[in-house]
């Protein structure tokens, strides 16, 4: 379960010219770029297809198109991998101790400066739409419509500019939905930054109810670390919680369906892994720990192919603005 984390966006921003303020908000639109940065939690390059993992996990058309028309990061280190600590570095630039955002269950300090401030001063138009996880409220944007924490698969409750709102539907949909209708509604005399942060591939890994079944229950080959021990290793890998066979809960393996969804989503979830979860009952050590990567494959997988299609529905939505 690795963190590789694709900020590359963010070194777009940090290579951008150096323009006073008062100067940059005169400037016209079309002078200045929009700028609109996806954000993925545990998105691994193993599953995009860009990257040519020999395996053919899953074709990203979308994420590729990124890749094809701009830059693929193959040599790239990341400040801070963990979820929140990572999203206070984007934010501010800053290493974590240095940021104040230590791990999670921090509190992120909205007070100091960050780049989104930075570009509301020289007049861009500021959004951030999805995961947030970072406690405090957003600052610097104008528009704001979060989850609260980690942020739930199916019908999330979210926070709109402070108001506490409910939805029904998918999460990755709903925000690729409200990013969408936000570029959409923009004030076009202004250029704009968009920040839309997708809660997926994040565990439990629930995919989107039309892709269950996404790639017809296809056995994935099986890694040679697959049942590794971590011997002649260091103390970290030994005392680590991370593995198939011990952390694995009944939530990430869909024996217990995921909390919050509706009697018509239960029944269609249901449909899918009931059948499907009839044999493990019977299974122990090295077979069990088999049957839970097929299951973390499948479900992981289809979380980030519904990210893809809500990357292309804003990519799509761009290219019709004409801009």
């Amino acid at each position: 379960m690795n963190r590789p984390a694709l900020v590359a966006s963010f070194l777009f921003l940090l290579a951008l010219p150096s323009v006073p303020v008062a100067r940059a908000a005169e400037e016209k639109p079309a002078s200045r770029p929009n700028i609109v940065f996806f954000f993925c939690d545990d998105l691994a390059t193993q599953a995009i297809s860009a990257y040519g993992h020999e395996l053919k996990l899953l074709e990203t058309p979308h994420m590729d198109r990124l890749a094809k028309e701009g830059m693929l990061f193959e040599r790239c280190v990341v400040p801070n991998s963990i979820c929140g600590p990572s999203r206070a570095v984007i934010q501010t630039g800053k290493y974590s101790h240095l940021n104040g955002f230590y791990h999670n269950g921090s509190r992120f300090d909205g007070s100091q400066q960050t780049f989104v401030k930075l570009l509301h001063e020289a007049g861009y138009q500021t959004a951030v739409i999805g995961k947030w996880h970072l406690v405090s409220d957003p600052q610097g944007y104008d528009h704001w419509h979060i989850l609260p924490g980690q942020g739930a698969y199916y019908n999330p409750p979210m926070i709109r500019d402070g108001e506490q709102v409910k939805h029904t539907g998918y999460t990755t949909d709903l925000i690729s939905e409200f990013s969408v209708e936000w570029v959409k509604k923009r004030d076009k005399t202004k250029p704009f930054l968009l920040m839309t942060q997708h809660k997926a591939p994040h565990r439990e890994w629930a995919p989107a109810l039309r892709h269950l079944g996404w790639n017809g229950d296809r056995e994935f080959p099986e890694p040679k670390t697959l049942f590794d021990d971590y011997s002649g290793r260091g103390i970290a890998e030994l005392e680590q919680d991370m593995t198939l066979a011990k952390t694995f809960t009944e939530r990430d393996a869909k024996l217990t369906p995921t909390p919050g969804l509706t009697p018509e989503q239960l029944a269609q979830w249901n449909a899918y892994y009931e059948p499907r979860n009839a044999a493990v009952a019977d299974l122990s050590g090295k077979d069990l720990v088999r049957w839970r990567y097929q299951r973390y494959m499948h479900d992981y997988l289809g979380t980030v192919k519904a990210v893809d299609e809500a990357m292309g529905a804003l990519l799509d939505t761009l290219e019709a603005e004409g801009i």
